[in-house]
């Protein structure tokens, strides 16, 4: 070969590596999934890559809360509410061939929400704690509003109620409800959604690979119904702390890093390579919380005692970097459903020692505060904000041992009482009070605060009935006062999470929900 063949020949290698570059996009986040089976997730993390595979029957405008059209195209309710018809999207196939129809509604509704069914599969790890807690209250029979899924015809699905549901819609935007092909999951049983199986949906990306504790591997569907995406391969990295993804950012090795430290913000401004792609508001909170089977926490005075005691504001002005704001309940600011008289307590220790005396804790206690390994958009930096209210609980005499777990631990165990302290949060499923006072105070209260009142269950309950939003407006607010009064969780902070990108990165649209909702089969590379 001579010299001039043997250049042409290493400019077209060096082309076509350039263009490989161009079609792969890496995207990184604070960890790899806990499962790609959306519904049995509960973490943000596992939830993007799922969306990315998986898909809903309503979805979220681009950059808003607004309900679009999904895998359904369009929606409609009885005049009572309790029966709600689904017109389905015609000519779409799951990546494994088989088509997205009523049938495949049904199997996936049905083995989330009927313990009977046999791809419900809780004996065999599934949990679908989305369904069961956060959203629907519990399955078939056992607080489930949702009677029975009906295939009226091929492109046609009814839900029936057991009382009226008319926030239905907005329930199903959530982001766990996305579809799996039916044929795939009946294949993998328990196995769906572990690294060695990934998921199998319709969505604008297909399941390549999970490496554990290094990426997942994504490729374009090039069948998709939508906007094909504009990248040919998507790589998602786990990179548990900030600091270390924006230096991965910097030097090129990936393209979007999400929930950066806050204190970041100047370096991302200061870098020309670099830019922020910013929400202008995020509906999320993070809290701390108590279970009430560990005593002390079973006493109010002693909640109310670790609400006086943490400086909230200080914790906001030293690790949000102006990007916060001080969470007066569990509303996020801009969502309607405040009540005026209940707002969270004020730092005051001289208040918290008084109230540890009437507890029969003079000289206080020692417990455990546990911290979440991840950084989330609630909390960019949990170990140094739980290390700040360790110093402030010990300023009252409460000594508070940090501990924390893996991520996947973590979320099992918080549920199982295991923590009598311990930092969380959330971000909107959809925009709406009950998706945060439901999820926190309804059913799932028991098991995850050890927190068991009727009372609160019941206004909730009549808030989901209500059509008139007055009436859902005073509901929420009884449901906030008597969540203040008995001190079950202390709201800490709302946040904007701080996403930056390369410049040669075009198409990022951050989401107000979370940065799982970025859209990211419309983000290319230059």
């Amino acid at each position: 070969m001579n010299r001039f063949s043997l250049l042409v020949g290493l400019f077209l290698l060096l082309a076509a590596g350039a263009v490989s570059a161009q079609s792969t996009l890496v995207f990184g986040q604070s960890g790899l999934p806990v499962s790609l089976d959306s519904a049995d997730a509960q973490d943000g993390n596992s939830l993007l890559v799922a969306r990315q595979i998986t898909e809903r029957l309503v979805d979220m405008a681009p950059g808003s809360s607004d309900l679009v059209a999904g895998l359904a195209t369009s929606w409609s309710a009885s005049k009572d509410s309790t029966v709600w018809t689904f017109s389905l999207r015609a000519g779409v196939n799951f990546h494994d061939g088989t088509p997205f129809n009523a049938e495949a509604v049904k199997f996936n509704f049905d083995r989330w929400n009927d313990p009977s069914h046999p791809y419900h599969l809780r004996e065999e790890g599934k949990n679908y704690v989305p369904w069961s807690d956060f959203v629907f209250g519990g399955f078939l029979n056992e607080g489930s509003p949702l009677l029975e899924v009906r295939v009226v015809d091929d492109l046609t699905v009814e839900f029936h109620m057991d009382k009226p549901l008319g926030l239905f819609p907005n329930m199903l935007a959530a982001i766990y409800f996305q579809i799996d092909s039916p044929a795939a999951v009946m294949a993998a049983g328990a196995d769906y959604g572990t690294p060695g199986v990934g998921s199998v949906g319709t969505g604008p990306f297909k399941f390549v690979e999970w490496r554990e504790g290094e990426l997942v591997s994504l490729e374009r569907n090039d069948d998709y119904w939508g906007e094909v995406a504009a990248s040919e391969r998507l790589v998602i990295r786990g990179i548990q702390d900030p600091t270390a993804r924006l230096a991965e950012l910097r030097a090129g090795a990936i393209d979007i890093a999400i929930q950066l430290a806050p204190g970041d913000l100047p370096i991302v401004e200061g870098d020309p390579n670099l830019e922020t792609a910013l929400p202008d508001s995020e509906l999320n909170v993070g809290y701390l919380s108590f279970h009430q089977g560990n005593p002390p926490f079973d006493n109010p005075l002693v909640r109310e005692a670790v609400a006086y005691a943490i400086d909230r504001e200080l914790i906001i002005d030293a690790f949000y970097e102006g990007l916060g704001t001080v969470a007066q309940d569990f509303l996020p600011p801009q969502m309607w459903g405040h009540s005026e008289s209940a707002v969270a307590r004020p730092y005051n220790p001289e208040r918290a020692k008084v109230l540890l005396r009437e507890a029969g804790f003079a000289d206080g206690f020692d417990t455990e505060l546990w911290f979440m390994p991840v950084s989330r958009p609630y909390f960019p930096s949990p170990e140094p904000i739980a290390t700040a209210m360790a110093t402030f609980l010990a300023d009252v005499g409460i000594n508070a041992e940090l501990k924390t777990i893996d991520w996947a631990t973590y979320l099992q165990q918080y549920r199982q009482g295991a923590f009598p302290m311990y930092m969380l949060g959330w971000n909107a499923d959809y925009a709406d009070p009950d998706n945060f006072l439901f999820t926190f105070f309804g059913p799932s209260a028991v098991d995850t605060q050890g927190w068991d009142d009727p009372q609160t269950r019941e206004l909730l309950g009549f808030a989901r009935e209500a059509s008139d939003p007055v009436d859902r407006q005073e509901l929420y607010a009884k449901v906030q006062t008597r969540v203040t009064e008995h001190v079950p969780r202390v709201p800490i902070a709302h946040n904007r999470s701080l996403t930056a990108i390369r410049t040669n990165v075009e198409g990022v649209i951050p989401s107000p929900v979370s940065p799982s909702e970025i859209p990211l089969h419309l983000v290319s590379k230059q």
